[in-house]
């Protein structure tokens, strides 16, 4: 993982949780090194500031992603609809508004590595789930889930068969500062179930009764 940050106390800040999380983390404090940091390190994830002072972190982003995607997580201070739009539209796959809890940094950083985990779209029986263009398709119609649907049918799309517990599901899609309901995962789980059945593909997650979930192949 590549952390692109000028301020060098913030940088260091990010170094440490992520390496007490378990990341292995490169650190550069300009856009120029970042981008040769980047082309020598091939990174899973770039973490972005985008205030950097040499080059801006649109820009950055774009360079990324000129020779194929990469992962990025921009940091920013903008919060303006028009600073996001031309993020994302640069090739970021997420933000962060300044200031921001570490705690929902690493929440989001889980999720892009296990998006790029699953990489191509994967096809499980009728299934089609593209991790990148976040779309589920059941027989070329398309599943609208939400966010928190989207990340559970991925998460179990990880391992197809494998029984996830539910304490394990809550570990992966909740950060830690936020305590889901006690029946958080067995609601989302029953509204997954209804629009995959809706969309013709019933019967695609096993319940485990007494352990978890699991996707059928």
């Amino acid at each position: 993982m590549l952390v692109i940050e000028d301020d060098r106390d913030i940088a260091r800040l990010l170094e440490l949780e992520l390496n007490e999380a378990g990341y292995e983390v490169l650190v550069a404090h300009s856009g120029v090194s970042g981008l040769i940091t980047a082309r020598e390190s091939s990174p899973d994830l770039v973490i972005l500031d985008l205030g950097l002072p040499d080059l801006d972190g649109i820009e950055i982003a774009r360079r990324l992603n000129s020779n194929g995607h990469t992962p990025i997580l921009v940091l920013t201070a903008r919060d303006a609809v028009e600073s996001k739009v031309a993020l994302l539209e640069a090739g970021a796959d997420d933000y962060l508004v300044k200031p921001f809890h570490v705690q929902e940094l690493l929440a989001r950083v889980a999720v892009q590595l296990r998006r790029q985990q699953l990489g191509a779209p994967v096809t499980v029986g009728d299934l089609v789930i593209d991790p990148v263009k976040r779309r589920v398709s059941c027989e070329e119609r398309e599943v609208n889930l939400s966010n928190r649907e989207f990340e559970m049918l991925a998460l179990l799309a990880t391992q197809v068969g494998r029984i996830y517990s539910r304490d394990e599901i809550e570990r992966q899609l909740w950060p830690r500062e936020e305590t889901p309901s006690s029946n958080a995962v067995d609601v989302h789980i029953g509204n997954l179930r209804t629009k995959l059945r809706e969309a013709g593909a019933p019967r695609m997650i096993r319940t485990v009764r007494g352990i978890g979930y699991a996707l059928r192949g």
